[in-house]
């Protein structure tokens, strides 16, 4: 059972990570962030953790617990962490979760708190016993600067759910329902017994998002304003979604539409298209225009993106059941260009796709 007294570990103190960990903090928790970024450590260490958002009583400034990732082992000789959260970039889950399991007690456990299906990733250092998923959808968090994360949507409330926290076998746990409750002080928060659904329609989601960001270098609503970008957003989704359903998953809705009608969209269906579209140019209409998907963030930092864990993943499923999803297939290719430096971002990047 997760009391109050808990000791809470956040490794990878983020955007995500350090939203949840500036909350959780407000809220009387017993936290500490534990970061890679010596000036963004530094700054939370001398100033707090400055948190703004799309009203008030989301902007605050939280005198942070934090320390740098070659501080850790520091800890060793003081009260282990009951749970640690897992928020880094899915490419970094292993080692992480290596860095932090020595520093967990007997019965301490990770939560993945990222993009990506990364679970078993986890679980093959601490053992699925020890491995809870939490999916944070439509957060749209920014790490602009060192101390400083935006939000660019408004909160989820009644009308979105934000936070799912499962259990990798689908049963309704004592701390599943705990971590939910906890989460519940950032925004709407429930325990789900279809883990692995939920994870394949967020990934439909990161794929119809974050590469057509990263690829053409621009934010969300610019994308879902232009008619090619929208709808390609679709067909990366549609083309995600069948590979999900082929895998056997139970997907869910995603931006409160029925999976279906992507994969009828992805298809050729001018009214489902047509019915998806719409809903994507309402969604402008609660983020700013400052909201950039994270792997659009990290392109124009020049960091390394997720792309082989969100649509390479979807290319890789795809290759193992002979199915076809070249729009993935083609923004994946896209992006790694990018990367690689051989063509600039931009509008034009993805106009063959």
């Amino acid at each position: 059972m997760i009391q109050n007294s808990d000791k809470i570990a956040i490794v990878g103190a983020g955007a995500l990570g350090g939203h949840v960990g500036a909350y959780l903090t407000r809220e009387g928790h017993d936290v500490t962030l534990i970061d890679a970024w010596p000036e963004h450590v530094e700054h939370m260490r001398a100033h707090g953790l400055t948190l703004d958002g799309a009203t008030k009583p989301e902007c605050f400034t939280q005198a942070i617990n934090a320390i740098h990732i070659t501080d850790l082992q520091k800890t060793a000789h003081g009260r282990p962490f009951d749970f640690a959260f897992v928020a880094v970039k899915s490419y970094d889950t292993v080692w992480a979760t290596h860095m932090i399991k020595d520093y967990l007690t007997p019965d301490g456990f990770c939560i993945s708190l990222q993009n990506g299906i990364n679970e078993e990733r986890m679980a093959s250092v601490v053992g699925w016993g020890k491995t809870v998923g939490c999916i944070a959808s439509t957060i749209a968090v920014e790490l602009d600067r060192p101390g400083h994360i935006n939000r660019n949507v408004k909160l989820g409330g009644t009308e979105r759910m934000i936070f799912s926290v499962g259990e990798v076998h689908g049963r309704i746990t004592p701390r599943a329902k705990k971590l939910s409750e906890i989460l519940a002080c950032i925004d709407s928060s429930e325990v789900t017994t279809n883990l692995w659904g939920k994870r394949w329609s967020k990934l439909m989601v990161n794929c119809m998002r974050n590469p057509v960001s990263a690829a053409t270098g621009r934010g969300g609503n610019a994308n879902d304003r232009d008619d090619r970008t929208r709808r390609l957003a679709v067909r990366l989704a549609g083309e995600a979604g069948r590979i999900g359903v082929a895998l056997g998953y139970e997907l869910e809705l995603v931006y409160k539409i029925d999976p279906k009608l992507l994969m009828a969209a992805e298809q050729g269906g001018s009214d489902a298209m047509a019915q998806r579209e719409e809903k994507l140019l309402a969604n402008t209409t609660f983020r700013n225009d400052d909201n950039r998907p994270s792997m659009g963030q990290d392109m124009q930092k020049g960091r390394r993106t997720e792309i082989d864990y969100l649509n390479g993943l979807v290319v890789e499923k795809a290759a193992e059941l002979g199915l076809p999803v070249p729009a993935n297939e083609g923004i994946a290719e896209v992006v790694r260009q990018i990367e690689r430096g051989e063509i600039l971002a931009g509008p034009n990047a993805v106009a063959h796709l």
